[in-house]
């Protein structure tokens, strides 16, 4: 499997994990928000952080549009609450600006035809294909029209929706997260020997996991189980409004995310059994009879 590049970024076998720090809509419409978060990003040693950018009117089914729910800006139909939290050009262009100043890849999960047209004004790098798009023929292939790298995201999907959008956008320059679509997701739900059946099925495509439970011993396995790729959504604030906030991470807990999976990363290995240098001297303090190698 060759190594796929995002920004200045390697992903697959033999590379770094590459950590995506998912802001999504956690930033609840505000830049200043945005910025800390993406601040927060960079102190814990994230790869990327990623956005996410809808249009209301297309993605909000119309039957749903007058429905009223409660918001910190009071209550209101959810087709304004939709627009509310959506950022546009200016608020964009300081983001890019901001991730550019701060030296972190930036990209989004586009969720209707109009938010790719409006996201290639950015450059970005790379595009991800989220869960609730998976089965949606016309947005696979109007990523899949721009050129850049796609991360497909599987949660709520069986296998044989995976295959198909597999076979609709092809294996180049693909890269396939394993998730399960729960919010949060309790442990029994996670299922992260689909990793390693993932790159089974797919061995010309790194693997990854999106993950959306609480606490970070599972995105550690994950890394354990061959993991290329991980991403995890990050907050301020667990306790803040918001339909994402519960399953994310919090910037000191991102921290030792990070931390620990670059850890991982070194204790796994190659697989190759060797005697290290430091057990050359125990081995002659405690071993009692010695193997015709050492003699």
């Amino acid at each position: 499997m060759a190594a796929i590049e995002i920004g200045n970024k390697l992903v697959g076998d033999g590379q770094p994990v590459f950590v995506i720090a998912e802001i999504g809509i956690n930033h609840n419409g505000s830049v200043d928000l945005a910025r800390k978060l993406i601040d927060g990003a960079v102190l814990a040693g994230a790869d990327a952080v990623k956005f996410q950018k809808r249009t209301p009117e297309k993605c909000v089914p119309p039957d749903q549009w007058f429905a009223e729910r409660n918001t910190p800006w009071g209550r209101m139909t959810y087709i304004d609450y939709r627009r509310k939290v959506e950022f546009g050009d200016e608020e964009y262009s300081e983001i890019d600006l901001h991730c550019r100043k701060q030296g972190i890849i930036w990209f989004a999960s586009c969720w209707d035809e109009d938010a790719v047209d409006f996201m290639e004004q950015f450059d970005p790098p790379c595009y991800k294909i989220a869960s609730a798009s998976l089965t949606d023929a016309e947005i696979l292939l109007k990523k899949r029209g721009t050129g850049r790298p796609l991360i497909l995201s599987t949660g709520m999907s069986t296998q044989q929706e995976i295959n198909s959008a597999v076979e609709s956008v092809g294996t180049n320059n693909l890269l396939i997260a394993h998730s399960t679509s729960t919010y949060p997701c309790p442990p029994h739900q996670l299922n992260l020997r689909m990793i390693q059946t993932l790159k089974n099925m797919y061995p010309e495509c790194p693997i990854g996991y999106s993950g959306h439970e609480v606490g970070l011993t599972p995105t550690w396995a994950a890394v354990a189980l061959g993991a290329t790729f991980v991403e995890r959504h990050i907050t301020l604030d667990r306790s803040m409004w918001g339909s994402d906030q519960a399953a994310s991470v919090e910037i000191d807990g991102f921290r030792r995310l990070v931390s620990n999976i670059r850890d991982v990363e070194k204790a796994v290995g190659d697989g190759i059994k060797r005697v290290y240098q430091e057990e050359l001297e125990k081995r002659k303090v405690l071993r009692r009879v010695p193997s015709a190698q050492e003699v």
